[in-house]
């Protein structure tokens, strides 16, 4: 029992100081943002890189999200008379909680492990060691721009997965189901308010520092071997997806 206890106590430590070291890491490069020499052009083609690079993959997700809610919610809101209702129930699980939940998913599994495989590899190949000794710094150069465009990125991305996930829910629900198309949009108009669209964006933006941060971090701290970036990879991944779905838990109480 001792023994369990002092697992536990150390595990918990350890996660403590890790994510203490995280955020510092975190706030120091974005810190580093309107200082000079300013990292706009590297920003630009971060923003490219992970935003660009990842519009198919949102488009499909958001597509066949949106045909498979309007499905299954015809199918329960025809139990009860109420498949009118069906606009208002897309727009609102989309917008609320799966567009930035699923949208962030993507955006992990597409650029999250990137990130940190790409840090992990210059950590490996001594890049990061060669740009201290040039007078660059790292967190300027390398960190703070990659945290800046996941947070600018996964918001335009999420916006794109819910205006295609309402589509296809529309295609669906209207021209296939038969769902009355005034009905389907006008409830939408009256369900969906300005709170929903605010609640999804400040998920996007929580959730795009998130991911920088933690992508990032696991990246930089990475052990300079071919092993360590792969371990790094993968527990950046695992993390980014269990905090996401924990910071999701929290904004929606907190709103709700």
């Amino acid at each position: 029992m001792n023994q369990f206890f002092g697992a536990l106590g150390r595990w918990a430590l350890l996660s403590l100081q890790r994510t203490g070291d995280a955020t510092m890491l975190g706030s120091n490069a974005s810190a580093m943002l309107f200082m000079r020499p300013w990292q706009g052009r590297h920003i630009v083609q971060q923003i490219y890189a992970l935003g660009v690079g990842s519009l198919i993959i949102i488009a499909i997700t958001g597509a066949f999200t949106g045909m498979v809610l309007a499905l299954q919610g015809y199918y329960m809101l025809a139990k009860f008379g109420s498949e009118s209702l069906l606009g208002s129930a897309i727009a609102l699980s989309i917008i609320r909680e799966l567009g930035p939940v699923l949208g962030a998913f993507m955006m992990i599994g597409r650029a999250g492990s990137s990130i940190t495989a790409e840090i992990g590899i210059m950590r490996v190949t001594e890049q990061l060691d060669a740009l201290q000794m040039m007078a660059i710094n790292p967190k300027a150069r390398i960190i703070m721009p990659r945290i800046i465009a996941t947070i600018l990125a996964l918001p335009l991305l999420i916006a794109m997965f819910d205006v295609v996930g309402l589509a296809a829910g529309y295609v669906i629900g209207v021209e296939l189901l038969g769902v009355n198309s005034g009905a389907f949009i006008g409830e939408m108009i009256t369900k969906v308010e300005m709170k929903d669209l605010n609640i999804g964006w400040i998920k996007a933006m929580g959730f795009g520092c998130l991911i920088g941060i933690i992508c990032t971090w696991y990246g930089y701290r990475a052990e300079p071997t071919t092993e360590g970036v792969a371990k790094a990879t993968t527990q950046a991944v695992v993390l980014s997806s269990v905090s996401v779905l924990i910071l999701d838990y929290i904004i929606t109480s907190f709103f709700l």
